[in-house]
């Protein structure tokens, strides 16, 4: 006698297959993008720590060397090593990954004369910024540090001080 030997799968079973598929990569695509932003937060918080400690180096060598403490003009001349992707085009960024300082004179001695604002956008094409003021560097008594703010969405200026 001859054996019925069904080989496969029903379609049944298959349709089942793929519902549990969709289940799964609808939970899991937007957590993989969530964990895409936070890791581009965590490298911008890095590259922006790296030039905060770069800035206080900067301002500690200088009281050595010159007999104050001052910040450069354009923040990303205190690191040894500026980011791979700085660009010095003095534009807002505008290529994925891309860093960048502009900067402006504010044209008011008591304002601390230079300032600008660092510029970052991120592989989803979202572009921020930390407002940035180099301090007063006159060379006198009166010349202080600057600010570095919080990030901001690109165009909209930082009220809330990073680093000082």
């Amino acid at each position: 006698m001859r054996k019925n030997n069904k080989n496969g799968f029903t379609l049944i079973e298959l349709i089942m297959v793929m519902i549990i598929l969709g289940i799964l990569s609808a939970v899991a695509i937007p957590r993989y993008l969530e964990t895409i932003q936070k890791s581009e937060i965590s490298a911008e918080d890095a590259v922006i720590d790296k030039l905060c400690s770069a800035l206080e180096n900067y301002a500690q060598h200088k009281m050595l060397t010159e007999g104050r403490r001052y910040w450069p003009e354009n923040p990303f001349e205190a690191l040894e090593t500026v980011p791979q992707t700085y660009t010095v085009d003095g534009n807002d960024a505008d290529t994925d990954n891309e860093w960048t300082f502009v900067n402006w004179y504010s044209g008011d001695e008591n304002s601390g004369g230079v300032s600008g604002r660092i510029t970052h956008q991120r592989a989803d094409n979202t572009r921020w910024q930390w407002s940035y003021n180099a301090g007063i560097n006159h060379g006198t008594d009166g010349d202080v540090t600057g600010t570095v703010y919080q990030r901001t969405e690109l165009g909209t200026a930082g009220s809330e001080v990073r680093f000082q």
